[in-house]
């Protein structure tokens, strides 16, 4: 493998770098590239999750590095043998959006550096293996003689006491509502502070559900991760603008795997839906569970999720940057299940299908 030398010539990626900041990405990328380096797999890149990441790279690198990270990622999806990824999307990306490593191809650090060839998406190297979920464990809803039904108690009481502790705040007045529901860390990409927000915004979509949040923590002083406390304050002011007590439940991270798998079923139940709102994401395994359990289940359309699901037939696509089109999409199925019985069967049925195919 050829670098470019101090006096900026193209090295074999086609990435001209500054001379004057050429030594210090050296240094600073020599740690990370050794990581990359040791294995001949390489397996998950960030760059599409952030929008306009290169274009703002100075802006966000005192917190997220990306002058490092991208030029590290671009040398060492190179020096891989064999690169696995789970979706179409990630190598080649759609029609309006680029692929995780498409977007390597070529990029410009405006300032550090240009990228003209950064990697070949068409090499043999490229493989999708879609992960799946163990049927015997992400079974649906139906299966009655299957669910754990000696965690319906705590459930219960998780989803809908009215007293806030350290494990839940916010209660949820009329239980007759169907749930939607989400499980995600609390950080920018996941966008659940967003999804909180349409919902808070949405009178008709406040109307027809109730919102249920398990991710983060409660006290923004107990998280070790900066953009995690952000968020945790951004929960807590959404929730005192708009007003979210008696239609909204926050549940702080569980670990309990068992329990958590049949909080789905739980809110299946309810005939809700699952909502995975995130500004990108790359496969979205909890997609593949929700479907599983017979959640209806709504998904961004930047990612895999748009490979998984058939829009309108085995869920539905929503926008991540359209949260007022978002939320119409999900109040108009609810709508529709209370005119029409069989759509939410219609629905959950599909989705199982359309997984079972895969």
């Amino acid at each position: 493998m050829e670098y470019s030398s101090l006096n900026g010539l193209q090295d074999s990626f086609g990435v001209f770098v500054m001379p004057i900041l050429y030594s210090t990405i050296k240094i600073s990328l020599t740690f990370y590239i050794y990581l990359h380096f040791k294995s001949t797999i390489y397996h998950i890149i960030k760059k599409t999750k952030y929008e306009d990441s290169n274009v703002k790279w100075k802006e966000l690198d005192p917190k997220y590095h990306f002058s490092c990270q991208f030029m590290a990622d671009t040398i060492a999806m190179n020096a891989s043998d064999f690169i696995i990824t789970s979706t179409y999307q990630e190598i080649a990306g759609s029609k309006d959006k680029p692929g995780q490593y498409e977007s390597h191809a070529t990029f410009t650090l405006p300032g550090l550096c240009r990228v003209v060839s950064g990697i070949n998406i068409f090499d043999p190297k490229f493989n999708i293996a879609a992960p799946g979920a163990d049927q015997s464990v992400y079974f649906p809803y139906t299966e009655k003689d299957k669910r754990l039904t000696q965690f319906h108690p705590a459930i219960e009481d998780l989803l809908y006491s009215k007293v806030d502790n350290k494990d839940h705040i916010g209660y949820l007045e009329n239980r007759r509502k169907p749930i939607i529901f989400s499980m995600a860390r609390l950080d920018v990409v996941k966008n659940i502070i967003g999804l909180v927000e349409w919902y808070g915004k949405h009178p008709r979509l406040r109307g027809l559900v109730n919102l249920v949040i398990v991710g983060g923590l409660f006290d923004p002083l107990k998280s070790k991760d900066r953009e995690e406390m952000t968020e945790i304050r951004k929960m807590h002011d959404l929730m005192e603008k708009y007003q979210l007590k008696g239609q909204f439940r926050w549940i702080v991270a569980k670990t309990d795997r068992h329990r958590n798998r049949e909080v789905y079923r739980f809110v299946a139940d309810t005939k809700g839906a699952f909502v995975q709102s995130a500004l990108y994401e790359a496969f979205g395994l909890t997609v593949i569970e929700a479907m599983n359990y017979g959640l209806p289940t709504f998904a961004t359309n930047h990612g895999g999720p748009a490979e998984i699901i058939v829009d309108g037939v085995s869920g539905f696509h929503i926008d991540p940057l359209n949260g007022e089109e978002s939320s119409n999409k999900i109040a108009n199925f609810f709508e529709k299940c209370k005119v029409d019985s069989t759509h939410w069967n219609m629905i959950s049925v599909s989705g199982l299908q359309r997984i079972n195919e895969r």
